[in-house]
Formats: C-alpha cells, sequence, structure tokens
C-alpha cells in the first residue's frame, strides 16, 4: 500500500504590502498594505532600504521563530505592482506558493480581515498585475476590509483617508493582521486562516 506524503505547510517567505509610493497617498485606505508591511518590520526590528533592482522599499531578517523573512512595498504604483514582485521573486528563486500579499478589500467591511490561499483578482489592480507577472494565482493573500461608501465613487473612496473613528477601528485591526501573519511563521498559513477568518473586531468590541 502506497503511504500519501504529508500536506506542506505554507509558510511565507517574501511579504509584499500594495500601497502607492507618493506622500499624498500616505495613509489612505488603498495603503493599508504599506502600514501592514510597515508595523510588521517595526515589530521585528527590520528597517527599509529603498532597492532600485526590486523597485520598491525592501527588508530581510531573521524572523524569532529561526525563519528568513523579507518585506516589500512596490514603488511602482498599484497597478504595476507584480513587477517588483517578480524582480524578488526572480531575484531568490521563491515559489508563488510562498509569497503572502497584504492589501485592501472593499468587499470587506471595517475590522475584519481573509486570509486565502489563492484565488482571483476580485478587481484589485495590484493583485491583477502580481498575477500576471507571476503567471499564477496560487499565492497567499491577507485582505484587510475597508468597507464602501455608497455615497462616493469607487476611486475617491479608496484612495481617501480614513475618518477618525475610521483610523481607530484599522489600528486595531492592523494589530490583529500583525498576530496573523506572525502565526502564519509559526505555524503555516493555515493555522492563521482557521484562526483569523473568523475574526471581527465589530463582535470584540460588543
Amino acid at each position: 500500500m502506497t503511504q500519501t506524503s504529508p500536506k506542506s505547510i505554507v509558510i511565507p517567505e517574501l511579504i509584499v504590502g500594495l500601497g502607492n509610493p507618493e506622500e499624498k497617498y500616505h495613509k489612505t485606505r488603498h495603503n493599508i498594505g504599506f502600514e501592514a508591511v510597515d508595523i510588521l518590520a517595526n515589530a521585528w526590528g527590520l528597517s527599509w532600504q529603498q532597492n532600485k533592482r526590486f523597485q520598491g522599499y525592501f527588508s530581510e531578517g531573521q524572523h524569532r521563530y529561526g525563519n528568513k523573512i523579507r518585506l516589500l512595498k512596490p514603488t511602482t504604483y498599484m497597478n504595476r505592482s507584480g513587477q517588483a514582485v517578480q524582480a524578488v521573486v526572480d531575484w531568490y528563486k521563491l515559489s508563488p506558493e510562498s509569497i503572502l500579499v497584504i492589501y485592501d478589500e472593499m468587499d470587506l467591511p471595517l475590522g475584519k480581515l481573509r486570509l486565502r490561499l489563492s484565488g482571483s483578482a476580485g478587481g484589485h489592480n495590484g493583485m491583477k498585475s502580481i498575477i500576471s507577472h507571476l503567471n499564477s494565482q496560487n499565492f497567499p493573500r491577507l485582505r484587510i476590509g475597508i468597507g464602501k461608501d455608497q455615497q462616493k465613487e469607487t476611486i475617491s473612496h479608496v484612495l481617501g483617508k480614513f475618518t477618525s473613528q475610521e483610523a481607530q477601528i484599522t489600528s486595531e485591526i492592523l494589530k490583529v493582521a500583525e498576530k496573523a501573519v506572525d502565526l502564519s511563521l509559526k505555524e503555516g498559513f493555515e493555522k492563521s486562516m482557521s484562526l483569523y477568518n473568523s475574526f471581527s473586531l465589530m463582535n470584540e468590541q460588543k
């Protein structure tokens, strides 16, 4: 009788936060991926360096669990994020499955996040670019809810800044995102999915 090999655990080796590079986009809803990886770099004692080869800000080091970890903030603008990701992937010979992308999601309310091992771009231009350059949808992603505003057009909503109340919620959910990523490095991405996909900050505050 042939034995089936155990399923390999998915542990990220490159974590990419999506956003736009100019100062005017700082702290906008569309740049929450940048905020997330800034928090990770700070928590892990890593510093950012502008890297022309990788077309972005790059950081690498040893995580406390022993993992070699790399962080990337592309400076290509959102719709060309895939160029920067591919440059890092090619240089380090990484597989798509080892890349975790963190970005904003309008279809999720504020205070929620969603982890997936693969999937389509769902209309997100940064993800479209990465999927196109990697020629694969099979890479982990962490989507952070920014909600919708029925009174605003999509572009003005995502490129707008959070209200003070929204910023408070966002700050709290980014702390949760940090814990989710940390767990994925220790016990695997699937473990983090099982624990955090049901999490809602709104429920916690009731």
